[in-house]
């Protein structure tokens, strides 16, 4: 059964900028509500933080409201637009305690015209937490897009209602909703998180309730310290779902970055992994040269080596105690190996496991510079509390320091940690493509197009694009080395517009790009971009967005499962005359057709899109 909002005398409101979006909070600091245009969105639902020890917070009074308003532009760094403007009225609530002890409690409140967002504050005093009490209650029985929650957050995402959620399984961050009268898309996230612990979604009634990473010492507490400040609870509001994309509100939230990052390099990486056996080849100069030539002749930036190259390795996955990753394996000389690829315009970047970097990070993070390396992929932590969240800060925090960029695998979704370190520059905690080796049929295109809708909204996403042995579903077969596709070309190449990752690889072995219809394509597209544009489509059907570089746009277009007709306007251009050149699918997976219009702002592209396929487009001004 879902209910009515209550009405409530005493409520503190803080309104977005452009006055469409309220969040209000009870003076006795137990509910809130959101309404955006007149419409609820989630209503009534609860406050608090569950202490195990000191001051009961259930009974607040409220002492003070602090108001203002804030309005300045962020440069950024390396992700998918050059500034972002941070606008929102706030509110800082003072409570405390009705009893003796008087503990004060902060809630602090924002509104932008994309979404709020709201965090607890406990200063000065010793916390044991064991949960949150907050929940998101909606007010009809809608539908959302989730995910079941696992370790690696590495999963589909299904359409379902709320009535429909399974009590017992906590699913991931963000729940991307859509309201009981269909005009707003709204999805729930977090961010801010360092310092403090991640945290899941478990179905509650009417909506959703949050749910702590419990510690590894002990489960029943989820932050002990000296005072806390939570994560910021999320609700991001858009007309469509794909508005939501473009959005800045996550990163804004987050500490910002300090310091010179200008040295933060974006751009295309070769691997060696995705094509090979998963427990990785065996190291040699000669197998590593090629991949060094093979990116140094498309002007790709880096070459990430992976699992296997150190002293002693053991595979990719367990953490050998006899593993050294300060030396390399006796058929490596990694010295010579860093000046073959820098006489080449190539940086190298080393894969590690998180259980060796973790108890000597100095000392490796110091080798690793000194050796000329340029980042690091750091991989199986497949937690997220509050000790691996401090972990991740930690860790982003000196490879900054090293000047090394840092790639985090087996990971959980951003929480906005890469806006404080622009050298975090992507990670995973995406079913990607990856799974293309195993004996899974997972990634298909409704699932692609889901995580440009989902996933994606966090922050940086390494899916690991760039696999050439393209198919379709039917007769697809997983195969470790030399994998396939179940989407076309045309998919392979959009996802390098689509997906935020400004380190992104080109997966696939070499020779499977050599007069390889598309791969031109890869060569010239940026992995970082000046702005992002919604075009259209929707969670369950399409995805088609654009990007610009400089004076230059790129148009992504991945499709579902279905064939359809999809009409992509123009109007984001500016005055002028354009020339467009398109890749799309041909008759078989692996074709490509390419072709030249001139377009301006008053143009729409009729794109006849295949099932499981793509395309994409290069805006160009005449000169």
């Amino acid at each position: 059964m879902f209910l009515l909002p209550l009405a409530m005398a005493a409520q503190v409101v803080t309104t977005s900028p452009d006055k469409a979006l309220q969040i209000a909070i009870s003076e006795d600091g137990r509910t809130f509500s959101v309404t955006r245009r007149s419409e609820p969105l989630i209503i009534d639902s609860p406050l608090g933080l569950d202490l195990a020890e000191g001051a009961d917070l259930s009974a607040l009074k409220l002492q003070k409201v602090e108001r203002g308003t804030v309005d300045r532009t962020l440069p950024l760094v390396a992700t998918k637009a050059a500034t972002a403007r941070d606008h929102y009225s706030f509110a800082r609530l003072k409570f405390e305690t009705t009893d003796a002890a008087r503990t004060p409690l902060e809630i602090e409140v924002r509104a932008y015209d994309d979404g709020v967002a709201f965090r607890y504050l406990l200063r000065d005093t010793p916390v044991k937490l064991r949960a949150e009490k907050t929940q998101f209650r909606f007010s009809a029985d809608v539908s959302c897009f989730v995910s079941e929650y696992t370790s690696s957050h590495e999963n589909t995402w299904t359409k379902l209602k709320v009535s429909q959620l399974d009590a017992a399984k906590t699913y991931d961050i963000p729940a991307l909703c859509t309201s009981a009268k269909g005009h707003t898309a709204l999805a729930l996230a977090q961010s801010g998180i360092a310092g403090y612990t991640s945290s899941g979604l478990v179905p509650d009634g009417q909506g959703f309730r949050v749910r702590l990473s419990p510690r590894p010492d002990d489960a029943s507490l989820a932050y002990v310290g000296q005072g806390v400040t939570t994560a910021w609870r999320v609700v991001m509001t858009a007309d469509r779902a794909g508005d939501l994309i473009a959005s800045p509100l996550l990163g804004n939230l987050a500490p910002q970055a300090q310091g010179d990052f200008s040295w933060v390099k974006p751009g295309m990486a070769a691997w060696d992994w995705w094509s090979g056996p998963t427990s990785a080849d065996k190291p040699t100069m000669e197998r590593f040269r090629r991949f060094i030539d093979f990116a140094a002749e498309n002007k790709f930036p880096y070459f990430l080596i992976d699992a296997g190259w150190a002293l002693n390795a053991t595979g990719c996955c367990e953490a050998d105690p006899k593993t050294d990753i300060t030396r390399a394996d006796p058929a490596i000389d990694m010295p010579a190996l860093v000046k073959y690829a820098k006489e080449r315009g190539v940086g190298l970047l080393l894969w590690v496991h998180w259980k060796h970097i973790e108890p000597r990070m100095d000392e490796v993070l110091r080798t690793y510079s000194d050796w000329g390396i340029k980042g690091i992929k750091v991989d199986f932590m497949e937690r997220d509390d509050q000790e691996m969240v401090a972990f991740y800060e930690r860790l982003a925090k000196a490879t900054a320091a090293h000047r090394l960029l840092l790639d985090m695998h087996g990971a959980f979704p951003p929480g906005g940690l890469s806006r404080t370190y622009p050298n975090y520059i992507t990670q995973e905690g995406v079913l990607g493509a990856e799974y293309d080796k195993f004996q899974s049929k997972r990634v298909t295109a409704a699932h692609n197009v889901h995580l440009a809708y989902t996933r994606m909204l966090l922050g940086p996403m390494d899916y690991t694009p760039g696999g050439f042995r393209n198919g379709v579903p039917e007769g697809y077969k997983p195969t470790e080395v030399m994998p396939s596709t179940q989407t076309r070309r045309g998919q392979a190449l959009a996802m390098y517009v689509v997906y935020d990752s400004p380190l992104q690889m080109v997966s696939d072995d070499p020779s499977a790009y050599v007069n390889a219809p598309g791969f031109e394509f890869i060569r010239e597209v940026p992995t970082a971009w000046d702005e992002t544009r919604f075009i259209g489509g929707e969670p369950d059907q399409y995805i088609a967005l654009a990007r610009r570089k400089g004076k230059t746009w790129y148009i992504g277009l991945m499709n579902d499962n279905q064939a359809r007709t999809v009409k992509l306007p123009l109007s984001f251009l500016p005055k002028g005359s354009f020339t467009a050149r398109l890749w799309t699918d041909g008759a078989q997976p692996t074709d490509i057709v390419t072709s030249t219009q001139k377009v301006s702002n008053t143009s729409v592209l009729t794109l006849d899109t295949k099932p499981s396929g793509g395309s994409v487009v290069v805006v160009e001004m005449e000169k």
